[in-house]
């Protein structure tokens, strides 16, 4: 069985249930993200039989978007999880769950949740995450913060101090494959590796000794991930993306899987930085390359770019005076004047270690912005922000009782009901 299916094993129970606890990760929605929602909310339902709650992992991208997730399709695809059995950003409606006082919101891979769902924020009972705390909650909230290289290796923690047998062979293989493509195979020279991740995939193997070996899995995962082939400027750039805004400026910063160079010599760049950064209020953006050597270590690179001076003079700035820790930064040849680029000495400094970097920038004085640069947000999440979602065409979301439909079927293994208000029943 699918962990989404594990979610809401017993159909009667489901339909009789007026409450709806989402688990959730990040607006990147990487495979960390995924998995950790996945895995986390099936643990919930499996413990929690006391609650009126229906578990829901939701991946927080709208469905158009998954296509760019390729090591994450990789994986369930492998697993033989159907994308039809996901719950998406777009085909919930959370705000509408809240004002109903039917939502419990569990934040995994992630803590801050973005303006323009700041209403959530009385939801949220518990987070996982794996980076250090911004704010503080209230004391009702349960936190487990703690830094290590992989969201889901707390999940597995949590999971494996759980009840004997609640941990199966297929949550197991997911959460064995996202930690050793968060963590680079536990290679040091990653940076990202820490004792407990080790410890965790150890454990899974221990316990599940037909998973894959790691570097085949990895090697897999790893080529599904940097595969941007057929992508657009566009794709690439919101594939893996970051934003940060205070009131008067935001900023974007893009995970690029490719050499520098080659995206900076990309046809109509320009273009699409500029046409990109427009659309989602940005005044400037980091692209952070990363590629791999012959030896397989991970080699970083950056571009900044911005059309205003002020503001990427000040982005320069902070990223070149860093020092905790030093990017160790050393300029190379740009081919435009509005982008300065450099090679990162420092390899360890993954982009969540650039992220607190860039955000000093938000609170630096750069003088008056004319009308035409206002960089206020979208009113929708930035990385939800695209053509295709429903949200910026008007289709409402699902429904509380649609959700307790939709899931229902998923439990008893029939196909999903369409997402379309009116549609019939398949």
């Amino acid at each position: 069985m699918l962990p989404v299916l594990h979610v809401c094993s017993d159909n009667e129970h489901i339909q009789r249930q007026q409450e709806v606890h989402v688990v959730m990760g990040n607006e990147a929605c990487d495979l960390d993200s995924t998995v950790s929602a996945l895995a986390l909310a099936y643990f919930l339902a499996k413990t929690s039989p006391t609650s009126k709650a229906a578990f829901v992992p939701v991946l927080n991208i709208p469905r158009s978007d998954f296509a760019l997730r390729m090591e994450t399709a990789a994986l369930l695809r492998q697993q033989r999880i159907p994308d039809a059995s996901l719950i998406f950003r777009d085909e919930i409606d959370l705000a509408g769950l809240h004002q109903a006082g039917l939502l419990s919101l569990t934040l995994v891979d992630h803590h801050v949740l973005p303006r323009a769902d700041a209403a959530l924020e009385e939801a949220v009972v518990e987070v996982l995450d794996h980076r250090p705390l911004e704010r503080d909650r209230a004391p009702r909230c349960r936190i487990t913060a703690e830094l290590v290289g992989s969201c889901a290796t707390l999940v597995t923690e949590r999971i494996a101090q759980g009840p004997p047998g609640v941990l199966d062979g297929l949550t197991a293989a997911l959460l064995h494959g996202t930690i050793l493509l968060d963590c680079v195979n536990l290679s040091p020279a990653g940076g990202k590796v820490t004792p407990r991740d080790t410890a965790c995939v150890t454990l899974l193997e221990s316990r599940f000794p037909e998973l894959p070996a790691r570097d085949v899995i990895f090697k897999a995962l790893q080529a599904a991930k940097f595969d941007v082939s057929g992508l657009t400027t566009e794709q690439m750039l919101r594939k893996d993306l970051k934003a940060l805004s205070s009131d008067e400026l935001a900023l974007g910063i893009s995970g690029i899987y490719m050499d520098l160079e080659v995206f900076l010599r990309r046809p109509g760049l320009l273009q699409d930085l500029e046409a990109f950064c427009q659309a989602r209020g940005f005044a400037g953006l980091v692209a952070m390359t990363v590629s791999f050597n012959e030896r397989s270590e991970p080699f970083r690179q950056l571009a900044v770019y911005s059309q205003r001076e002020a503001v990427r003079s000040a982005m320069c700035r902070v990223l070149e005076e860093a020092t905790t820790p030093s990017l160790n930064l050393q300029a190379l040849p740009s081919p435009w004047p509005c982008i300065n680029a450099y090679t990162q000495g420092n390899t360890l400094a993954s982009r969540k270690k650039v992220l607190p970097i860039l955000r000093t920038v938000l609170g630096t004085p750069l003088g008056p912005t004319a009308p035409e640069e206002d960089v206020a947000l979208p009113p929708t999440p930035v990385n939800s922000l695209v053509d295709e979602c429903p949200l910026a065409q008007a289709v409402p979301p699902l429904c509380p009782q649609a959700v307790f439909e939709r899931v229902s079927r998923i439990a008893a293994g029939q196909p999903p009901a369409s997402l379309a208000p009116g549609s019939p029943p398949k």
